[in-house]
């Protein structure tokens, strides 16, 4: 049995049933969860500021990734 770190609600998970990664929401109050470990079961709070997180270092790759072939353009062209 596994209980939620939010609110201590019993949540019964399957070791077989869920895997690394993934993510649930509590029955009693809604919070979202990462399974972290599967044998036994462990689960994390996942914060707003984490989803945040992963979004804007995602943008950021992509805005550099998206400069990169212009700087080598304009390298050229010098």
């Amino acid at each position: 049995m596994v209980r939620c770190p939010e609110c201590d609600a019993e949540m019964d998970l399957d070791e077989d049933e869920v895997e690394e990664g993934e993510i649930l929401s509590c029955p009693e109050c809604d919070v979202e969860l990462e399974v972290t470990q599967v044998h036994p079961v462990h689960v994390i709070p996942l914060t707003e500021d984490e989803d945040d997180d992963e979004e804007e270092e995602a943008e950021g790759e992509a805005e550099v990734a998206a400069e990169e072939p212009g700087d080598l353009i304009e390298d050229e062209a010098e």
